[in-house]
């Protein structure tokens, strides 16, 4: 069978199988598989380079469908390819099966998890970037439907992808000009799409994405051509089936019997083809030494933002070939510059672009990098999506928030980060970490970097007094008690900035146990527990009371009074906010009282 004829007859079985998936489980999404069945058969088997039996071959190309909910004719790829059996396909949306509705890397093959629309060029394009640095020869496919391309995460990717020129990054948009209830933002007048990727530095393509030949021209053209390429495919949504092609009211519906039996019958009989893949390029798998840091070297007393200290640090952990950082336009203010100084290869400026940033950091962490992405606390809640994808992908990501809290001072609420606690608490398997000083930030920026899988570390803009010596150990889970008064009138549990104005509580009165409690998540309940049994419990904290660390402490069953701001903050000075919130020493000791 000559090529053309046989890519057209593996589309075929393509749809036949996505329709017959989803009719088998009763859900599923078949009317947008049906619109890309050449784009994937031209893709999977003539194009693409892989490894059938190992999905993490260095030498693999890597495809990333960002139309998640396309996954049906992903999975039937998969088994044309003989990656698993044609039979896998009935667990489809099972809960038994890794064939999801919408792909997540409990299937190997899956390296990010999508389906929140808009993320997958982001991810792509950190996986390209990664490529680069391993100086392998892969290259990375992101499918993308149009509907999706109203997302601004999606401008972010292709305007970095553009000024950086990555040439191993090849988008494909099925212009199947329906969306979920009605015509995308273009429709079919897909010059739109091509004006606007080319005004973001991409070299564009459009063609007839049902035509075989003008696929493989399209993507020979990718391949040979310098920089960013966007493929723009016209399709038909529901093409090849009489009754749903470029038909409206079809999305996320899949066909009951009878109107399966229609379809198959207009399809006609599956093809039998013999498939033959090509395999990977050879490619040496990326490997890198873990680095010992030097020790902080602080004297007590010394005043040094934590958001300094990890920076520090995070320049000491730089010396291993694994870790990349990512930024948003702050490095001079989450101190990420040193890492760019020393290592500026592996930093990458994202500017203001969080979304795109977090995404990103998914992709280089999908090909081996230890991804460590920082922005002022505030500013990730803009990208909380991407957080939580991030977290069904079980992505080893590390976040970096600077700025937390009122303590920033006079720049105002807009600034001051208040609900990323909460945020980050609330993501699956996530670790959270603040430290109060610069010797805790390095050894918590270390444990953090060491940490596999998503972990969030929440950094002061205030200089804060060094209270911890400099062999000091810290734990994720753990905690630790600054006083041990013979006789304890309260226990005051705080973190970060507030620990600072517990201890000022506590030279007032000598009958108050200190905790820093500097593991938000996990907490260390046993002795939080054990310390705060039969007696008065203070939480302080420099956060909003939903979701923080009185939140996690109450969690315990604990009874506690809750110090915390819980009104709109204003511009001012650190020491006048944080008494107008009732957070500093003064107001922990009327508590006490």
């Amino acid at each position: 069978m000559k090529k053309e004829a046989l890519l057209k007859a593996i589309a075929k079985k393509l749809r036949i199988l996505s329709l017959e998936m989803t009719t088998r489980a009763g859900s599923g999404h078949p009317t947008t598989c049906l619109s890309m069945a050449e784009l994937m058969s031209c893709l999977f088997f003539d194009e693409m380079r892989y490894n059938i039996k190992d999905p993490f071959d260095p030498g693999n190309d890597e495809f990333v469908l960002s139309k998640g909910h396309a996954s049906p004719i992903l999975w039937a790829c998969f088994a044309e390819a003989g990656i698993i059996r044609e039979k896998d396909l009935e667990g489809y949306r099972q809960i038994n099966s890794v064939l999801e509705g919408h792909p997540t890397p409990r299937m190997p093959w899956i390296k990010a998890a999508t389906g929140s629309l808009g993320q997958g060029l982001s991810v792509g394009l950190g996986m390209a970037l990664a490529m680069r640095l391993q100086k392998r020869n892969s290259r990375v496919f992101v499918m993308m439907g149009d509907g999706e391309c109203a997302e601004g995460n999606v401008w972010e990717a292709a305007e970095l992808a553009g000024k950086l020129q990555v040439s191993n990054i090849t988008g494909i948009l099925d212009a199947n000009r329906l969306g979920q209830s009605g015509e995308s933002l273009h429709g079919h007048n897909v010059g739109g799409w091509e004006r606007k990727f080319s005004a973001f530095g991409w070299h564009t393509r459009t063609i007839d994405g049902h035509k075989i030949t003008e696929i493989l021209d399209a993507l020979a053209w990718a391949k040979n051509t310098k920089g960013p390429c966007m493929i723009i495919a016209r399709t038909l949504k529901g093409k090849g089936v009489s009754f749903l092609e470029n038909k409206e009211g079809w999305h996320g519906k899949a066909l009951n019997e009878s109107q399966l039996k229609r379809a198959l019958s207009e399809l006609g009989p599956m093809p039998r083809v013999n498939v033959k893949i090509k395999g990977p390029r050879k490619a040496k798998r990326f490997s890198a030494r873990a680095v010992r840091p030097s020790r902080p070297n602080y004297k007590k007393g010394e005043l040094v933002a934590t958001r300094e200290a990890f920076g520090i640090m995070l320049e000491k952990l730089g010396k291993d070939e694994r870790v990349v950082a990512l930024d948003g336009d702050v490095q001079n203010s989450t101190y990420t510059k040193f890492f760019a100084k020393s290592f500026p290869k592996r930093f990458f400026e994202c500017y203001i672009a969080e979304q795109n940033m977090v995404a990103m950091a998914v992709g280089f962490q999908a090909m081996g990098f230890v991804p460590v992405a920082s922005t002022f606390a505030a500013f990730f809640s803009r990208a909380h999506d991407q957080v939580r994808m991030a977290g069904i992908s079980r992505a080893n990501i590390k976040l970096v928030g600077s700025h937390a809290g009122i303590s920033i001072g006079a720049d105002g609420p807009s600034q001051m980060g208040l609900e990323d606690l909460a945020l980050f608490r609330c993501i699956p398997d996530s670790v959270v970490l603040y430290p109060c000083d610069a010797v805790s930030a390095e050894a918590l920026t270390s444990l953090s970097i060491k940490h596999k899988g998503l972990s969030y570390l929440r950094t002061s803009r205030p200089k804060t007094p060094v209270i911890y010596k400099k062999g000091e150990s810290f734990a994720i889970g753990g905690s630790k008690i600054l006083t041990r008064p013979k006789r304890v009138r309260a226990v005051i549990i705080a973190a970060g900035v507030t620990v600072h104005e517990a201890l000022k509580a506590a030279e007032e009165r000598k009958d108050l146990l200190v905790v820093d409690a500097y593991s938000i998540k996990p907490l260390d309940e046993k002795t939080i527990r054990r310390v705060c049994k039969g007696r008065k419990v203070i939480v302080v904290e420099d956060h909003y009371p939903e979701g923080g660390l009185g939140e996690a402490i109450a969690s315990l069953g604990i009874p506690i009074i809750h110090l915390a701001p819980k009104t709109l903050p204003r511009s001012g000075k650190p020491e006048e906010l944080m008494r107008l919130h009732k957070i500093d020493s003064n107001a922990i000791l009327k508590a006490v009282k």
